[in-house]
């Protein structure tokens, strides 16, 4: 009867030994491949301590205008433009500009990898079945992992600084670049990828010239969702030495700062609801111009 009442389990022993058999072995890996995989990341590192450096440099008029400029350039509202300036002004005046700039230029060079790496990664699913069915469970584990658990990898092998915090941001805000992409591109209309056919297109030129253009609206849904949880891991992330708006939430949490915690919570929800509704309706834009039916 114990055995239908009792789940069969490892042996303690056993168990123990193959927790220390696991943690050894990356201790080692880590030992023998830790600086040379923290040098390879240099140049991230210099070019995100130079745009924080550059950010915090400027006068904020400019950076309140740059903001404006953007909004414009993406939406074309003059609501979005005068909404991103005076959020922009209230973070400052709350005494929370310094953290935000941080934030600001972490979530930029976090951005740009995440598309930089997953518009590629993306482009393969959808022009091969094989690597789609390689990647999804990969991109399954991604999306599900506690955040919490793949940090003790990223420190045991970099330690605490920027660097393990960006990569940690990434794994986390990769994928819906590289779903929507794919979704994206597999969703063009058959009859037009057909007609550049007749018209002697290359797989290359279909790509540059009809999929992708296409498939940017999708593509930008990935990008702003990507954004939306790169923010939501700012938290996280300055657990592990990232600097922003993340430090005074995690010091509220410590201390129980209520007042803390929520104007640095306001000023991360502000960020995010500027830049989900700049890509939105640039996202929108780029339908529109391209008479593109979802």
């Amino acid at each position: 009867m114990d055995l239908l009442t009792k789940f069969p389990v490892m042996e303690r022993t056993s168990l123990m030994e193959l927790r220390k058999g696991i943690d050894h072995t990356f201790r080692e890996f880590s030992r023998a491949y830790g600086d040379s995989i923290e040098a390879f990341f240099d140049p991230l590192l210099f070019f995100l301590i130079k745009l924080e450096k550059l950010l915090l440099s400027t006068p904020w008029p400019i950076i309140i205008f740059f903001v404006g400029l953007l909004a414009w350039l993406g939406s074309r509202s003059w609501k979005l433009v005068i909404g991103s300036m005076l959020a922009f002004m209230l973070i400052g005046y709350f005494g929370m500009w310094k953290d935000c700039m941080a934030t600001v230029a972490i979530i930029t060079v976090c951005t740009i990898m995440c598309i930089t790496v997953g518009i590629p990664i993306g482009v393969l699913m959808a022009r091969s079945n094989r690597v789609e069915k390689s990647m999804l469970p990969v991109l399954d584990m991604m999306q599900t992992i506690p955040s919490f658990v793949y940090l003790i990898p990223i420190l045991m092998l970099l330690g605490i600084g920027k660097i393990p915090g960006l990569i940690a941001v990434c794994i986390y805000a990769i994928p819906p670049v590289i779903r929507l992409t794919n979704l994206g591109i597999r969703e063009v209309d058959k009859e037009t990828i057909e007609a550049s056919e007749a018209f002697g297109a290359t797989k290359l030129q279909k790509l540059k010239s009809v999929q992708i253009p296409l498939a940017l609206p999708t593509v930008f849904a990935g990008v702003n969702q990507t954004i939306m949880m790169a923010l939501a891991m700012v938290v996280i992330a300055s657990m592990i030495g990232v600097k922003g708006l993340g430090v005074p939430i995690l010091r509220a949490i410590s201390n129980q700062y209520l007042a803390l915690g929520l104007f640095n919570g306001l000023a991360i929800v502000a960020l995010a609801i500027i830049f989900d509704r700049i890509t939105q309706e640039y996202g929108r834009r780029i339908q529109k111009h391209r008479g593109i039916k979802r």
